[in-house]
């Protein structure tokens, strides 16, 4: 990106605001709230689980079904919704949890305060502190916590790369340092600079270029674990150079696909989809293929 585009307004949320781009916005996100109402009736759930101590620190776990007293721990996915860290909330989202249970997965969604009350940096914390939850607790609900994915979509790709990075045993003693196997980010933001020009977006955000910087993971060294980036074949530039960007960044820990026929909002629809590459390489990662 040139300097005179980054400074550009106008073209920013050209690029980056997807649903005005999106004319049947409006259409899917009832379809989601339609789905995710429907997940509550696919299988067993415990709803509304506190990890932390504010009112926006709760969770919900989706339970995989149990063929018998010997089955083994099932692994855990961590799915962590978008909305630009701004807007959404775990409910709307739920219909990404039940092709993963049935595939043999304990599935968890964590909620998140919104900007522009907190700034992102809170929000990063508040997802290390619902993986810790998570480690600590997965096995009541028969999980296992050594075999933990996080998953996120947009500004939840965002977060689940950013928690590849954390030093988990820095942020409590129990914690191990390899807490978190992979992350899979479905059309994830890496470079927030660009954001902090969006006008659509400057206001709720409040970045400045630390904040920023500190906040763009490819800005940082690869870490330990692995991370599949995917971005729909119908979106913006900018998200095709995001994905990019972490791709040269990362490069080897990095797993670059794109996804033909999709926007910024169906692509979700693939990590739901059993029949999909995306949900296949969600499987992959949990050790169920």
């Amino acid at each position: 990106m040139t300097a005179p585009q980054l400074r550009d307004g106008a073209w920013l949320d050209a690029q980056y605001n997807a649903r005005a781009g999106i004319p049947d916005h409006p259409a899917i996100l009832r379809q989601w709230a339609e789905r995710s109402e429907a997940a509550l009736a696919a299988g067993t759930q415990v709803l509304d689980v506190a990890y932390g101590s504010d009112a926006s620190e709760h969770l919900d776990l989706f339970l995989p079904p149990r063929s018998g007293t010997t089955q083994r721990a099932a692994p855990v996915l961590v799915y962590i919704h978008g909305g630009y860290w701004r807007a959404l909330d775990k409910r709307d989202q739920r219909f990404v949890a039940p092709p993963f249970t049935e595939a043999g997965a304990l599935v968890v969604l964590p909620n998140y305060a919104l900007c522009p009350a907190v700034r992102i940096e809170h929000i990063v914390l508040q997802m290390v502190q619902a993986l810790a939850w998570v480690w600590r607790n997965a096995g009541h609900y028969g999980g296992d916590p050594s075999r933990i994915v996080v998953a996120g979509h947009s500004a939840g790709g965002h977060l689940a790369t950013m928690l590849l990075q954390c030093r988990w045993h820095q942020v409590a003693s129990d914690l191990p340092p390899s807490l978190l196997r992979a992350a899979l980010s479905v059309s994830g933001l890496y470079d927030l600079e660009p954001l902090r020009h969006a006008p659509f977006l400057a206001g709720d955000l409040r970045l400045d270029d630390s904040s920023a910087r500190r906040l763009s993971p490819a800005r940082m060294p690869p870490p330990a674990g692995r991370l599949v980036a995917l971005v729909g074949g119908d979106e913006s530039a900018e998200f095709h150079r995001q994905q990019a960007l972490i791709a040269r960044a990362w490069r080897g820990r990095v797993l670059a696909e794109v996804v033909p026929g999709c926007h910024h909002m169906n692509v979700l629809h693939t990590l739901a989809d059993p029949g999909s590459r995306t949900f296949e390489h969600a499987v992959n990662l949990l050790g169920l293929a």
